[in-house]
């Protein structure tokens, strides 16, 4: 997998239960980005320009019957706003692209169900064009077994396979369609871990346009009806956590 490298680093705190990962991770990402915001800034500016944006609203709110100096006051603050974001531009970069490949690895092991021994799961083969003419047969290695007709004809724009994963490993699925084989990668695990969900077909003038393994969405957590996954929880963790910090460590 494409983030695969962060898993020495990143793995072991996933061992938790995902919710409490996710609590320390957003912990420890807000501790960071707020320690790299506050030493890369002129926190001294930064104080002033917020005080001088909070009195132009101040301002803007006093002058609501005169528009006119309102919108003065309103581009003087909007010069003061872009100032302010300018100067925390540099912390913005320097976490950007660590935040990216983190935030990549988090999708490769929180954002799906993993298929386990004995699972039932299932793909679907999704056409270029509805009512492409054939039929597709899947043909499976020891260790997985295909519930019902290993060939059907196409009626519609896909069709669904049903598998049953009957041990741990690495599989390779293969889809033949008029004499074309069509590779897919599945992985049976207890861990936290799955291969792609979708692989888009390379075969030039195919009526297949891509093979799609149907994972459940991983639940982190179900307050009242809604059911959230690991992003949902995340900004939620993180936004908390910054505001927070902020405060605590007066960053401005």
């Amino acid at each position: 997998m494409a983030f695969s490298f962060l898993d020495p680093f990143l793995g072991p705190l996933f061992r938790l239960p995902s919710f409490l990962a996710i609590l320390i991770f957003s912990l420890l990402i807000s501790l960071l980005i707020t320690l790299i915001y506050k030493y890369t800034t002129n926190q001294s500016l930064m104080k002033q320009l917020k005080g001088e944006i909070k009195e132009f609203q101040k301002e803007m709110k006093e002058l609501k019957d005169k528009p006119g100096e309102v919108m003065r006051v309103q581009k003087e603050a909007m010069k003061t706003n872009l100032k302010y974001m300018s100067m925390s531009m540099k912390s913005t970069l320097i976490t950007f692209i660590p935040i990216i490949f983190i935030f990549g690895w988090m999708n490769t092991h929180l954002a799906f169900e993993p298929i386990q021994q004995g699972d039932q799961f299932s793909t679907t083969v999704h056409f270029t064009r509805p009512m492409a003419d054939g039929q597709v047969s899947l043909k499976v290695p020891d260790g997985l077994s295909i519930d019902g007709s290993a060939t059907k004809d196409i009626s519609g724009d896909s069709i669904i396979f049903t598998l049953k994963a009957g041990k741990e490993g690495t599989y390779t699925l293969d889809y033949i369609y008029k004499g074309q084989s069509y590779l897919q990668e599945v992985i049976v695990t207890s861990e936290r871990a799955y291969a792609d969900r979708l692989v888009k077909t390379t075969v030039k003038d195919s009526d297949i346009k891509s093979l799609e393994i149907n994972y459940q969405k991983h639940i982190v957590l179900n307050l009242l009806g809604w059911k959230m996954g690991w992003l949902a929880v995340y900004i939620i963790l993180s936004i908390a956590f910054s505001l927070g910090l902020r405060k605590l460590m007066k960053v401005y």
